[in-house]
Order: structure tokens, then C-alpha cells, then sequence
């Protein structure tokens, strides 16, 4: 009789709602609200795919490849000779899960993972403002 009320009370609750397939990222993003219909391995909400490093906000420039977006970020490079800054931009290539889905405009947050492919070593895990247009 005890073991089987150590038997019950080790059983996982049952979940029949789509979040609960979601995993915890280990960064305070919101979680997306479709889930895709075909898991993808390179995902970090459903897949295998592990996120390490740094953490950039930036705009989406192009989003033509398949899961592939383009993100850039401005920043400030200061030129000794002028005794003045530039403004130079940071164009990373980052994966854009079906979760996601991230369009030209918007602004997102990407955090970085292992080498996805030859260019890519972010993920799209957030969008932060939807762009209107």
C-alpha cells in the first residue's frame, strides 16, 4: 500500500494546454503565443537548442531566407583623429523560429547560441514591438 501512494504522488500533473509544452529559456522573455505545427530542433521554446551569452536588441532588416532573419543594432565608435564618435551598425543573421516568426521592422530580442549554420549564432527569442505597416 505505501507503494503505491509513492507511485501516485510521483506522477507528472497532466497538461493537455500547448504552453505546457514550452520550455523555460532561462531568460525572462514572453512566451509565444502560436506554436508551431512542426517541431523545430533549433527552437529553444520546443527544441534542442541551448542559449548562452550575450543578449542584443535590434531590428529585423530582412527576413527572405527560410527561419533566417536578418537583425542590426546601432552603436558608437569613437574616431581619435576627429575627436568624435560614428555611428556604425552590428548585422547579425539570426534564426527566426515559426514560434516567433519575426517580420521586416521589428524590433526583437536575440540571444546567442551555439553555431546554428556557417553565419548563424543567435536566436530570435522575443519580439519586443511589432512594426505597423
Amino acid at each position: 500500500m505505501a507503494e503505491e501512494k509513492k507511485s501516485e504522488s510521483r506522477s507528472e500533473p497532466k497538461m493537455s494546454d500547448e504552453k505546457s509544452r514550452l520550455k523555460n529559456i532561462g531568460i525572462q522573455v514572453k512566451a509565444p503565443d502560436n506554436a508551431p505545427k512542426v517541431s523545430d530542433r533549433n527552437d529553444p521554446f520546443i527544441g534542442s537548442v541551448k542559449l548562452r551569452g550575450r543578449v542584443f536588441v535590434g531590428i529585423v532588416t530582412s527576413d527572405k531566407m527560410q527561419k533566417t532573419a536578418t537583425v542590426e543594432w546601432p552603436r558608437r565608435k569613437f574616431v581619435k583623429k576627429y575627436e568624435r564618435f560614428e555611428v556604425r551598425k552590428t548585422r547579425v543573421k539570426a534564426h527566426n523560429p515559426e514560434s516567433v516568426n519575426a517580420k521586416v521592422g521589428d524590433t526583437v530580442k536575440i540571444a546567442e547560441s551555439r553555431p546554428l549554420s556557417k553565419t548563424k549564432n543567435f536566436v530570435i527569442i522575443e519580439i519586443v514591438k511589432r512594426h505597423i505597416g
